[in-house]
């Protein structure tokens, strides 16, 4: 497995062009562990069609979280549109925890205004019981008047704010994925794709004749890193999302792939093989100067930046099978980082260095697992035969990655302590190489 990345053929043309195709999602575990929710359908103060059904946005990204389990609307008591319409007896009957209210208004030239409000049922309960007109069972309320074209993205933004008033935690609903998209048989059965983190806004940046690999985010998240083999060798160029400009990075003799960028956003990791075996470089985006991080003989490939931008992490066979190792980019130190498992690759830390995420292999099937970077405990969070290219969260909660999914290669997703799991199924073609984008503003 770890070869079939260097001897891939890439080609690749640019074009811009966008879908409205969404990836659905197959929930196949853990829901049911989930805290009991509810985010009850805005209140639409306007004429015609809701525009858009906010109130569903937010119960799907709050339910593929895997952290919180949404009251179906058949079961709700009622229907509030602000925390003085609830009845909270019903629902604390029910086991919520907490409720999502809301409004909707046209105001003109396309624009709406929407104000909605997290309530906790609990602290409500008791507050209506004691007679009190206190509102601190209010745990959020906000307004923001919007373009109806930015409706979806703002949904987003309420899950983001539930999410972490309920959890503690920044939520990642209003981010993007990045996956190599492919469909045999059409003129360009290869193609570079991003979209919202759900699959809604859906573009092409990237299609070609022969296979694409490796996106990677930039920090701030609008540019990718990619593999081009359009001039008949592999090279690596950097693409602005937005303006589609892109840049030449490297272009040497032999392998130019697995590009990374650092925490700064001032350099990529990347593997070259113009001296030899494959071996870890880093590379300054702006000057293109180039620095040799190991000098092994066998193949050391799959760089993966540590938090703090002085350590690597990267998949070498410098043990005999494909084992983690990280590397100091100051001191050359090199150390093995995995012993469980047949062999561990693939690698990339959370966003707080707590936790190691991989690619295990168990009993000739590959799967993702988890390593904690304290005590060094393995636990694997799928069970599928073939999963890999596992891409984490800016929060740290979920992990995206390729799988088998009734014969087809899918997205799936899974929580980062393995009780939840997803899967993210195409109506066509195959989907590989996802990469989940940093935080967006």
């Amino acid at each position: 497995m770890i070869r079939k990345v260097f001897f891939a053929l890439v080609g690749c043309m640019l074009l811009g062009q966008s879908a409205q195709a969404a990836l659905d999602i197959v929930i196949t575990g853990g829901i049911d562990s989930a805290r009991p929710i509810a985010v009850a359908p805005f209140k639409w103060e306007g004429n015609g069609q809701l525009p858009q059904d906010i109130a569903e946005v937010v119960s799907n990204d709050l339910m593929r979280s895997g952290k919180f389990k949404p009251l179906a609307r058949g079961q709700m008591p009622q229907t509030p549109s602000s925390s003085g319409e609830i009845n909270f007896a019903p629902w604390a009957s029910q086991g919520v925890e907490a409720v999502v209210v809301g409004s909707i208004a046209a105001v003109g030239d396309g624009t709406y205004k929407i104000n909605f409000e997290l309530v906790d049922v609990l602290k409500g309960q008791l507050a209506k019981a004691q007679g009190g007109e206190s509102n601190g069972y209010i745990l959020d309320s906000r307004m923001a008047t919007i373009p109806g074209a930015q409706m979806r993205q703002f949904a987003h933004r309420i899950s983001d704010i539930v999410y972490e008033r309920l959890t503690g935690e920044r939520g990642a609903f209003l981010t993007r994925l990045a996956y190599v998209s492919v469909q045999q048989g059409t003129q360009f059965p290869y193609q570079l794709r991003i979209s919202d983190y759900d699959g809604y806004n859906e573009k092409t940046l990237l299609r070609s004749r022969e296979p694409l690999m490796s996106p990677s985010w930039s920090p701030d998240g609008s540019k990718l890193a990619y593999v081009s083999f359009e001039n008949q060798k592999s090279e690596i160029y950097v693409q602005d999302i937005y303006t589609q400009q892109r840049s030449l990075i490297t272009s040497f003799r032999g392998i130019n792939g697995a590009p990374e960028w650092s925490p700064d956003g001032r350099r990529l990791a990347i593997v070259l093989s113009k001296d030899g075996s494959p071996n870890l470089y880093v590379v300054d985006v702006a000057s293109k100067q180039l620095t040799r991080v190991t000098t092994s003989r066998v193949i050391d490939t799959e760089p993966s930046w540590m938090p703090d931008g002085q350590n690597l992490l990267f998949t070498s066979e410098r043990g005999g099978k494909p084992q983690i190792y990280s590397v100091n980019l100051a001191t050359g130190m090199t150390r093995r980082m995995t012993w469980e498992g047949e062999s561990n690759q693939g690698a990339s830390i959370t966003p707080d260095g707590k936790i190691m995420v991989m690619v295990t292999r168990v009993q000739g099937q590959y799967r993702i697992a988890r390593q904690d970077m304290e005590n060094n405990a393995l636990l694997v969070l799928t069970q599928s035969a073939l999963d890999e290219s596992p891409s984490v969260a800016p929060n740290g909660s979920m992990i995206i990655y390729a799988t088998i999914y009734q014969g087809r290669k899918s997205l799936a997703l899974v929580s980062t302590d393995g009780r939840f799991k997803a899967v993210l199924p195409t109506s066509s073609g195959e989907i590989r190489a996802p990469a989940w984008s940093p935080f967006l503003n």
